[in-house]
């Protein structure tokens, strides 16, 4: 009979609720501003996660109410707009095409990576959307766990984004993130549905 390894949570599942079950995507938010310094600690929390080849391509525009971010939520759908412009924060998170120039720094055991990586432009856009939609996922826990809430969106115009806040780096839209504590009254809206486990896997 062959032994099956066990692990002991490292959360409780008080703490592991606020992170999932109990925790909404939020539509409405409060007045109450919030320090863009929290998105860095969001992001030295997620930096540590894995990505592949340990590529770092995820890019955060940080929007604070203003000009910037009024000419940004333009190039969002109508139906994101209003609440884009009434949140605390809106951060656009992007991927760079780049994101091999820093493999000596991220990967130096992958003697030669900067060099390969730069002669497979198809391979580096493909790694940098994927791992910067993953770090995406890992910065709204972080979010999360720092004690705000979050609205991420994909109805946007990444191009027209880009137009705005992008031209100089040369970075590439991928989705906006709300961010903020939720108001007091249609904050959230009523839970969807979810899949079980036994519908959405298959163990071999």
């Amino acid at each position: 009979m062959t032994a099956t390894a066990t692990a002991e949570p490292r959360l409780d599942q008080g703490a592991l609720d606020s992170l999932f079950a109990d925790a909404h995507t939020v539509h409405k938010f409060s007045s109450e501003p919030v320090d863009p310094e929290v998105v860095q600690r969001a992001y030295e929390d997620l930096r540590w996660a894995p990505t592949a080849f340990n590529a770092q391509p995820l890019r955060l525009t940080v929007l604070t109410p203003g000009a910037e971010r009024e000419a940004v939520v333009e190039h969002f759908m109508e139906a994101n707009r209003q609440k884009s412009l009434e949140a605390p924060l809106t951060v656009i998170a992007a991927y760079t095409e780049d994101w091999h120039e820093h493999m000596p720094q991220l990967a130096p055991q992958n003697e030669g990576a900067r060099e390969k990586f730069g002669t497979q432009e198809k391979m580096r856009k493909v790694v940098g959307e994927q791992s910067a939609l993953i770090q995406v996922g890992y910065l709204i826990l972080a979010l999360r766990a720092r004690g705000l809430e979050v609205g991420p969106m994909t109805g946007l115009s990444p191009a027209g984004i880009d137009s705005v806040v992008h031209t100089e780096n040369g970075w590439k839209t991928l989705v906006a993130i709300n961010i903020g504590l939720p108001a007091a009254d249609g904050a959230v809206r009523p839970r969807g549905g979810r899949l079980e486990f036994e519908q959405a896997s298959q163990v071999f």
